[in-house]
């Protein structure tokens, strides 16, 4: 039968894992192998996807993938304890082999930081094993984020000073292994090494032991210097677990300590013994020293014959364990054969490996793939069961999870609620966040006041006040409710609920083309479309991520608001305009749901993303950590959007202030018509024609290319001599502005059209109608596309987000227009 059939609460033991590709890969390493039990403990609302327990941790998958996977029911299988994957036991190897050394940085960078004392040290592990928490607890505020070039995943890196050496301490993202699948896994194996660390410390949730030494045991392979953190031992303790850890150091060769991050527990033991294995020797101690794991005779065969070629190559050496290589062919890794088609006997490496992965096909009935993945898995139980550990019968981590998730993702209640937390939370980021804005607000206009008093008129003045001061403003004001925003997400990962939120979504998202997780940056979408496309990077399919960034211009940000209501309030009636505006914010909707399905079938092919997420158990963080990881993502707002901004600020201001005109007492609205920024909208007023725009809304929409809190302010300029527009959150025709600004609009448009003004009215409505829609869905704002570029390591797709906006935009907005003048 197929795991899919089993019910609420039956359990099943798994027989074959079916399917191909980056989905079997990964179910396979997250435990999904041969004789395993796996019970099912509830569906989302939606009924799909599916919670799981299996290796004591618990994963989500969808019904499509758990219809690859067979198992028979408990009570028809034979035996439930025993592995189908058989236990060798692992391979000594002479540790003065010098085709086996140990990977170590640069000799010359390896003699200084000895005498300096200092230790480079790389912190790898699982997602949700702690990691994280070992690197704040050590290296307290002394940390900055960075990332290879062309890369969304960030490393942290900090310094603590212990026991009288100096720590340089990265902390490298989550895990499951050290597979080409995913962005994560690419980048820890390019940071061991291009950067090799005098010593890995692979940080191991010790309540889920045997599937967080999977990792290790490809650390093994990479044959890197490591010590082991035997994380959150408290909650072993707690449920009554027993192993004999100095002897699962001795069967890995890795010695292995236990801690307790939150508490600091362990921590001094854990450098101390970073410390003796950096000054010893490996071979020494026999928690010290290289083993192989053993992968069964064949595959051993066919590694070693692999590695006779490698062996010639002394550059590739120094880089890389042959062994580690040899086995990643097997495995058909996609890096390793780009790697090896560079060496001169890359035919036949490529025809050992074919051979071998045949001969494994006829003996095991397995690919050489899902061989040696049992084999690690074998070696893994086998170590556990010789160290003797036995599970408690005390209440594990999972207890109160089960029951907050009996509630939380409710059939019934599950959706009510997240959307009580997701109303609480804009609640919260727009009432509170406006006190502080409203703060920064008028420090920046007393700061535009000051340089107002102090430099005499001129473009200098200008620039600094129109231009740099009000740019650089446009940026600060929305920190507060970003850091209020970013407080509540880092507290929703770091708790655990932002996997739940995904696994109650992912049905509607998944009908999209997207992954659950996208659900979350499309909602922040409505606030910001910057940080949104940010805190994408929580999405593991690049597939999943790229299509959300794509689309995330289709949310309605905050900045379009003043438009809507300088629009709606001059146009519309009143009973109209909420209608109005509802109406915009839902078709922005409407066309993000149909772009994601286009784009996830046409330009952003690839495999479908399984489903498969681990639901960690809830654990609340502390509230230093949680303001740690807030101002961490405001600092990088700031930094990746003041530039820009700041930049774009300029130039629009630029083209809107330059040349100068002849008459110094000349209004700011005949300014505005003979500056280049004017000539520019009345250079392409024929382009715009179809939707009946004249130059004064060109330039309206050319200023929002900088940032769409421009839009506003321009137009009101231009057509009613007020720049007050774009300070409006809501109504307000102050001075009679907004009747202002639709008599001169009307005007413009009977005048055009040879009409009277009462005939000018309806086509005036729709125009105006027609301009928002414009608004809506065209280019996003410079800050928005230098995001995109960020995220994605390429101009190529901003620069795609920019045409595709502004192109469905002219398109949408000329359709509604030519329908709309048949019936007027």
């Amino acid at each position: 039968m197929k795991l899919s059939e089993l019910k609420t609460g039956e359990t099943g033991i798994i027989v074959k894992v079916s399917g191909h590709g980056g989905f079997r890969k990964r179910i396979i390493e997250m435990g999904f192998i041969n004789g395993k039990e796996v019970k099912v403990l509830l569906n989302a609302p939606l009924q799909d996807p599916v919670k799981y327990r299996i290796m004591g941790y618990e994963v989500s998958l969808r019904h499509s993938e758990a219809d690859l996977i067979e198992v028979m029911a408990v009570d028809a299988a034979p035996h439930t304890t025993t592995e189908n994957t058989q236990y060798n036991p692992a391979i000594e190897v002479d540790q003065a082999d010098p085709y086996e050394p140990v990977l170590t940085p640069n000799e010359a960078v390896a003699a200084a930081n000895r005498q300096r004392r200092t230790i480079n040290v790389a912190l790898v592990g699982n997602p949700n094993c702690g990691k994280t928490s070992l690197f704040n607890f050590a290296s307290g505020a002394h940390e900055r984020v960075g990332n290879y070039s062309g890369v969304t995943v960030d490393a942290k890196y900090g310094y603590t000073d212990l026991l009288g050496y100096h720590f340089e301490l990265v902390d490298l993202p989550g895990t499951y292994s050290l597979s080409a699948y995913s962005p994560e896994e690419l980048y820890v194996r390019k940071q061991i090494v291009e950067k090799t660390p005098d010593i890995v410390i692979n940080v191991i949730d010790a309540s889920n032991l045997e599937r967080n030494l999977y990792l290790t045991t490809q650390l093994i392979d990479m044959h890197v210097p490591m010590v082991c953190a035997l994380n959150m031992y408290d909650e072993i303790e707690n449920r009554g677990d027993h192993i004999d850890y100095k002897l699962l150091s001795t069967l890995f060769g890795v010695p292995m300590v236990p801690t307790v991050f939150k508490s600091g527990r362990g921590v001094e033991d854990l450098f101390r013994t970073v410390i003796q294995n950096y000054e010893g020797k490996e071979g020494e101690t026999p928690s010290y020293r290289h083993i192989h794991i053993n992968h069964g005779h064949e595959l051993e065969n066919g590694i070693a014959e692999i590695q006779e070629h490698l062996k010639r190559e002394p550059d590739i050496r120094q880089k890389y364990s042959t062994r580690y290589l040899a086995i990643k062919l097997l495995e058909n890794d996609s890096e390793t054969e780009k790697l090896v088609a560079t060496f001169p006997d890359a035919k036949e490496i490529i025809a050992h490996r074919n051979e071998t992965a045949k001969r494994v096909k006829e003996e095991t009935g397995k690919d050489s793939e899902t061989a040696i993945m049992d084999a690690k898995y074998g070696f893994i139980h086998g170590a556990l069961q010789e160290a003797k550990y036995t599970k408690g019968k005390g209440k594990d981590a999972y207890s109160i999870t089960h029951s907050v998730d009996n509630v939380l993702t409710h059939k019934y209640l599950g959706f009510p609620l997240f959307f009580l937390f997701l109303f609480i939370m804009f609640t919260a980021t727009f009432t509170l966040g406006q006190y502080p804005m409203d703060w920064i607000d008028a420090g920046v206009a007393w700061l535009s006041d000051v340089v107002n008093g102090l430099l005499p008129d001129g473009p200098v003045k200008a620039m600094i006040v129109d231009g740099a001061i009000a740019g650089v403003g446009a940026v600060i004001v929305f920190l507060p409710q970003i850091l209020i925003l970013y407080f509540f997400i880092s507290y929703m990962e770091d708790c655990g609920y932002m996997a739940r939120a995904a696994f109650i979504m992912d049905r509607l998202m998944h009908k999209m083309g997207l992954h659950g997780k996208s659900f979350i940056p499309l909602i922040m979408g409505f606030g910001c479309n910057v940080p949104a496309i940010m805190a994408t990077r929580t999405i593991e399919s690049r597939r999943s991520r790229l299509v959300t960034m794509l689309v995330l211009p289709m949310m309605s940000c905050s900045a379009r608001l003043p438009i809507y209501i300088m629009m709606t309030g001059s146009f519309f009636a009143a009973q109209y305009r909420s209608a109005v505006m509802m109406s915009l914010y839902l078709i922005g909707i409407a066309m993000a749901v149909l772009l994601a399905r286009l784009f996830s079938k046409t330009i952003v092919k690839g495999e479908d993303t399984p489903f498969v997420m681990e639901l960690p158990p809830y654990r609340f963080p502390t509230w230093k950590a949680i303001g740690r990881h807030t101002w961490e993502k405001g600092k990088q707002y700031l930094k990746k959007m003041g530039g820009i901004i700041l930049v774009a600020s300029i130039i629009v201001w630029a083209l809107g202030y330059f040349p100068l005109p002849d008459a110094p007492d000349m209004g700011k609205q005949a300014q505005q018509e003979q500056s280049y920024i004017g000539r520019i909208g009345k250079a392409v007023e024929p382009v715009f024609r179809p939707m009946g725009f004249d130059w004064r809304l060109d330039v309206g929409l050319l200023a929002g290319v900088g940032a769409k809190e421009i839009v506003a302010s321009t137009m009101g300029v231009l057509y009613a001599d007020n720049d007050s527009f774009g300070d409006d959150n809501e109504y307000n025709d102050e001075g009679g502005k907004y009747e202002l600004l639709r008599h001169q609009m009307t005007s413009d448009i009977a005048k055009r059209n040879n009409m009277t003004y009462d005939d000018a009215q309806p086509l005036a409505t729709l125009t105006a109608f027609c301009f928002l829609l414009f608004v809506l869905l065209y280019f996003p704002c410079v800050a928005t596309i230098a995001a995109i570029k960020g995220e994605t390591g390429s101009w190529k797709w901003g620069i795609f987000a920019a045409v595709y906006t502004t192109a469905l935009a002219w398109i949408v907005s000329a359709i509604v227009f030519q329908i709309g003048i048949l019936f007027l």
